[in-house]
This record gives structure tokens, sequence and C-alpha cells, in this order.
């Protein structure tokens, strides 16, 4: 596991934060959530506020973009993990208290940003907040884009500064939507490592060999070109710049001769900047050499991914009114100091000076000047037989639901490992830190008091912790389940009651808004038709894309069964968690079709999905 400077790996993110708020005047910490604000909070009344966040480790990114001229306020997750869906809408509330003329979330095209901001965005409107959210997708690499977009990532800050720009003039919700949105298509990044990076307390989330390069990964996920040699600079910046613009290429930016741009290049986290200066000429040299115009040239690390070494670069087309937004004052840390004027290697060089006069000297022929001086532990609950019938019975006591919960809390914080490691493959390798934030969550409210006997107010609480506290997409995916299951159980004590339950979460995890969402609301709620930018809106996954619903949909098959008169439910619950594990091991062999997964080209799968392992465990857990 690589070394890494931090106090405790549960608490990088937060301490992170605080550092970053301890070191700046302007930015204020909002109480109990992981949420960044700006300290004049006031100043935005009247005005359109703008949220933006996502997982840590991406540092500057994003809460170095807070300040005047750019963000209101940042939402941070753990470390790659998208924030929960409290934290978003707390942030929210915040700032609309301020009296903010209307709020805009800057979003990045990822499933686990999706769902959480979209469920605090609907939460809010229920509230009568008037929020927009805007998804960002300008990543380049996919030649055929798949179900869920193009992956939000460096360029995502270009937009924060437009937005920014706009919001402190004075436009309109309506206006910075319309713009905002126009410029996010006008714009492509792609990305390349000479490295991967490592979540605090894990291991890398990929190998390269001595003589790889990894073009086209995300912000900290592998890509789907796969390793290439390594190139030299200036060959690797063509290659990029090349499948960039590629019009076979589905995701590609068109660029024609006289197009204005503005070039960001970006360093993922460890490469030097000596390394950096060298990628950002090559590209300036390449870009003019298409006769393309580069308006403005931003160069620095703006979207880390922790060490990785490597560099991004974004291309957004620019006419004068976007370069004046670019170039608008902001008192954001983050942003570079850039000078207003364009990029080139065609500058005039200063002429090399001519031998200066002599020295003037005394009689022994030395120079009268003087010369300059140089200085250089966890243990498992048993419990008794019985306890699958207890479970599925009007309503567990509450001595029987603290022993069933421990036992799932206890297999997670087992698991954590394991997961992680299944998801280094697939994902970011942070699947086991997830469920253990969940384990943790749940045992801190046990504590705080006994969990509820009934069972649809138990799922429901239950919900409301995860969806608080677990984060990333499985956070948003679970509390939507529950949720639907605690509805469908209100009322009901038999047991096919959980058949149904079963039946009702899978069918709010699949269903996109309108649909998952509309159950939480009251009937009469009315939901818009925006979210342009994706195909679906929060969710969206199937069974057969290797997802953790593909253990759940195998264990609501075998559930069916309780509906049958005289079924024996220790019996049907053991068949169900034998259908969970088959199927979660079914997903070794499948392509994936939704979430991180689907983002790794399918020879790169060689494991079970380690959302649907977690889910054989729970149950399996609840069935000991």
């Amino acid at each position: 596991v690589p070394k890494k400077l931090v106090t405790t790996v549960s608490g990088c993110a937060d301490d992170a934060v605080a550092g970053l708020v301890a070191c700046n005047p302007g930015l204020r910490l909002l109480q109990g959530h992981r949420v960044v604000l700006r300290a004049d909070l006031p100043a935005i009344r009247g005005r359109v506020a703008l949220l933006s966040g996502g997982g840590s480790g991406h540092e500057p990114a994003h809460a170095g973009y807070i300040g005047k001229g750019m963000l209101t306020g940042v939402v941070a997750g753990a470390v790659f993990a998208s924030p929960s869906v409290g934290s978003v809408l707390a942030a929210i509330r915040a700032v609309a208290q301020a009296g903010a003329a209307g709020i805009l979330l800057i979003v990045k095209n990822y499933t686990g940003d999706r769902l959480n901001f979209g469920m605090a965005l609907e939460r809010a409107r229920a509230e009568g907040a008037d929020v927009r959210m805007v998804v960002v997708g300008d990543d380049c690499a996919f030649a055929t884009p798949g179900k869920a977009g193009r992956r939000g990532i460096c360029g995502t800050v270009l937009i924060h500064k437009v937005a920014g720009a706009l919001a402190e003039a004075g436009a309109s919700l309506d206006e910075i939507e319309k713009k905002v949105m126009a410029a996010a298509k006008a714009m492509g990044t792609l990305g390349l490592s000479l490295s991967p990076c490592s979540i605090p307390g894990s291991k890398p989330s990929f190998q390269l060999a001595e003589d790889e390069m990894e073009l086209g990964l995300g912000e900290s996920s592998v890509s789907p070109l796969g390793p290439w040699r390594v190139l030299p600079a200036d060959k690797a910046v063509e290659t990029m710049l090349e499948h960039m613009t590629d019009p076979s290429n589905a995701s590609h930016l068109s660029l024609t001769p006289g197009s204005s741009v503005v070039l960001m290049v970006n360093n993922l986290g460890g490469l030097s900047c000596l390394e950096l200066g060298i990628v950002a000429g090559a590209a300036v040299h390449c870009l003019e050499s298409r006769g393309i115009r580069i308006a403005r040239a931003l160069v620095g690390s703006f979207m880390t991914a922790l060490e990785m070494a490597g560099v991004s670069l974004t291309l957004m087309l620019v006419d004068e009114e976007l370069v004046g937004l670019i170039d608008a004052k902001t008192t954001a840390m983050a942003w570079p100091n850039i000078p207003a004027g364009p990029a080139t290697t065609r500058r005039e060089e200063v002429p090399a000076p001519t031998e200066g006069p002599r020295k003037p000297q005394d009689e022994t022929g030395i120079g009268t000047e003087l010369p300059s001086l140089v200085t250089h532990p966890r243990a498992s609950v048993s419990l008794g037989k019985g306890a699958g019938v207890h479970l599925l019975s009007a309503g567990p006591g509450t001595a029987r639901v603290q022993q069933v919960l421990e036992r799932v809390c206890s297999t997670l914080l087992e698991m954590q490992d394991k997961l992680n490691e299944l998801d280094r493959g697939a994902g970011d390798g942070d699947c086991g830190h997830t469920h253990a934030r969940a384990a943790q969550a749940i045992r801190e409210w046990m504590r705080s008091g006994p969990p509820p006997a009934a069972p649809a107010q138990l799922l429901s609480a239950l919900a409301d912790v995860l969806l608080e506290q677990m984060g990333g997409s499985s956070g948003v995916l679970y509390g939507l389940f529950l949720t639907a299951a605690a509805r469908s159980l209100r009322g009901r004590s038999d047991f096919p009651a959980w058949a149904d339950a079963m039946d009702a979460g899978i069918e709010a995890m699949q269903r996109s808004v309108p649909g998952a969402l509309e159950s939480q609301f009251p009937r009469e709620f009315q939901f818009p038709p925006e979210f342009p930018c994706i195909p679906h809106r929060y969710g969206g996954a199937a069974p057969g894309d290797r997802t953790m619903l593909d253990s759940l949909f195998a264990a609501a098959q075998a559930l069916h069964s309780l509906r049958s008169p005289g079924a024996d439910p220790l019996q049907v619950l053991a068949a169900a968690v034998q259908s969970a594990e088959a199927a979660a091991e079914a997903t070794r062999h499948m392509e994936a079709g939704a979430g991180r997964a689907s983002y790794i080209r399918s020879s790169r799968l060689e494991q079970p999905d380690p959302g649907a392992v977690a889910v054989a465990a729970v149950l399996g857990a609840v069935l000991e």
C-alpha cells in the first residue's frame, strides 16, 4: 500500500477541507457537513448561487473554486466517492436561506454524483427552492459512448468559471443555465497517465508496465482505450488531440482551421512542472499547426487524481463573450491569474545582447567592481436458529433487529478489503470503504437509541441513515430500495408482503424519474422536464448490467415463493441467498452496462461485481 502523508485514513477528506478553510479567510464550513461556502454568503442575495462538488482527492477541485466570480459553495464526498444527499441538500438550503435568486448545481456526469445531487434537487424543489442542474460530460475517450454517457472531467472547471462570471454580472438562472449548457457542448477533454493513483489506505487503482501509459482515463479510473506504449511528449500530445478531434469518434470536438479555443493543460497530480511545461508547449504548437487560435491557455493543477502522474487536455470553443467570461475577475484561490492574451509559440524573441563595454580597470589591470557573493478489531455476532423466521414476521423485536443489523454491519466491515480489491478492477477501489461507512453509520444510529421494530418504520429509518451517511452510488440506490420497500410494507404483516417489498425496491432502483423518486413525493408534485444532458436521470440499470441489481433481482425471484401457501420462510430466504450468491458470481462473465464498470473494457473485468457481492453478503448475514 503506497505511503500517504495523512493523519488518519478515515478522516483525510475532512482534514483536507478543514485545512483549506483554516488557510482561507474567504471560506467557511457548514456545521455538521463536509460543505464549504463563501464567507460573505449574504452578498449573494438577489444573485444566482452556484453549487458543485464530488469526491475528494481531486484538489483543488472543487473547493478551490469558491469565491466571488465562481462558485458559491461545494459539497465534498469521501475520497473518490460522491457526497451524500443530506450534505447536498444542506448546501442548497444554506444558499437558499441566504437569499439566492435561484440555484444552479454543476455536476460531473458520474452515476453517484447524478444520483446524490439529483435526489437532493428533488427534495429541495419539494421545499419550494428554485434549483436547476447541469450535468457536464466532456470526456472525449469514448468512440461510441454507452448508456452512462460521457464522463465529466476537468472541463467542468471552465464551466464553473463561465457560470460564476455570469452570476456575478447579475444574469438570471435561465440565462446562466442556457449559456452554460451551450459552453459544455462545445468542450472536450482527454487524459493520459504514466502511473495509477491510490486511495489512502488502499493499493493502486490499476497497474501499468514500465513501458506503458494509459490514454483516455477519467478522474480516477482506467481508460476504455487501454494502455499504450509510452510515447515522447510531442507524439503523445498529437495522439491525444487527434483522438479528441477525430470525426469518427462520437464524443469528438469539432475543430476547423480558424477556430478559437481556450486550452487547459491540467496536471493530474504527480506530473512534474517540467513535464507539464513540455506538454503545454507541444499542445500549443500542435494546435497552431492546424490553424487553431489559442485565445487563452491555462496550465497547472486544476482537477487532480491524488498522486497520479498524468495530464489532461481540455479544449473549449470560444467567442468574444466566452473569452470575456474566462477573463472576468474572481477571488477563487485556485483560479490562475492568467494574462489576457493568446498563447502562441511564435512570439518574437528578445535579441541577444551585444558585447557590452569593458569594465574600467585600475592600475593593476583588475576590475574595480567587487564580485558578487553567492551563498549557496472486529468480531461477528452469532444469532440463534430461527432468526430468518422472526425477521419475516409481523415485526421483529427490537433486540432481534439489533442482532440482525449487527451481523450485517460486522459482515460488511470484515469484507471491506475484499470489496475494495474487487472494485479496483472495475471502478476506483472504494466499494469496501463505501459499505464500511454504511456499517459504521448504522452502528452509530443504533447506539443513539433502539431501532423501530415495525418493518416499514425500520426500513424507512435505515433508508434515511444510508442516504445521509453512505455516499457514493450505493448510498442512493440502497436508499431508493429501502424507501420503496418500506412503503410497500405499510400496514401489512403477511409473508408475501416481503416478496412485494423486494419487488417494489428493485422497481424503484430501475426506474428513472419520473418513477423511482416520484413515490417519495406527494402525488400532486410535478417533476420538471429538465436534465437534457443525460438519458437516464439518476439510475437506469437493469438486470444483466453487472451491478448490485443482479443479486437483488435473483433474490427477489426466489422470494416470490413466499406467496405460496405453506411456504417455509427460512427455507425461502436460504434459497434467496443462494440465488443472490450465484448471481453475484455470474457477474464475473458479464459485460458492464451501467455504473463505473461500464467505462472499462470487458476484457479487464475478471472478477465479480463488488456491489453484487456486497448484496449477497448482506442477505447472507440476515439469514445467519
